[in-house]
């Protein structure tokens, strides 16, 4: 979609109007706004602070991540994640064990406690997203999740842009 969306643009206009400019930074910024909201909402719900909760919803793709890996994942420093990762073991929702072909590598995996907080987590989430689109008709849902589509892949080419 990236190609589709870099195509479209040789063929437009170099300028955006300034309405258009005004009008897609104000929403994008209650877009973000709404969006930090319901993380804080999300925080307080599951009594985790962000960055505890951030690290545990990574377990959903993996069943074991390095500190390094969530250093990478989260771009957060070193320090930052060992507190992260002595909150969350201290809530005993980790577990730290040795990595079998390297000791010096701890390898950090859910405990059955933290599979729950995370399957109450997705499952908030799950409820959340769908009240959203509930609130569509569903062409509206059809449109909105094209655009979303159109604008993720917009928002990836400008970011490699700048890379």
């Amino acid at each position: 979609m990236v190609h589709t969306v870099n195509n479209y643009r040789e063929n437009m206009p170099a300028k955006i109007p300034n309405f258009q400019l005004d009008h897609f930074q104000a929403l994008i910024t209650k877009l973000f706004h709404c969006c930090q909201e319901r993380v804080q909402y999300q925080s307080e719900r599951f009594k985790l602070p962000d960055a505890e909760l951030r690290c545990l919803m990574l377990f959903g793709e993996e069943r074991y991540l390095t500190p390094k890996g969530i250093t990478i994942k989260m771009n957060v420093v070193k320090s930052r994640v060992t507190k992260i990762i002595n909150g969350l073991e201290r809530k005993k929702l980790i577990r730290r064990i040795k990595d079998p072909e390297d000791s010096r590598v701890y390898l950090i995996s859910l405990t059955n406690k933290g599979q729950e907080k995370l399957n109450e987590i997705n499952d908030f989430l799950k409820e959340i997203y769908s009240e959203v689109l509930l609130q569509m008709q569903p062409r509206q849902r059809k449109v909105a999740l094209s655009t979303l589509e159109v604008l993720t892949a917009s928002m990836n080419a400008v970011k490699e842009m700048m890379t």
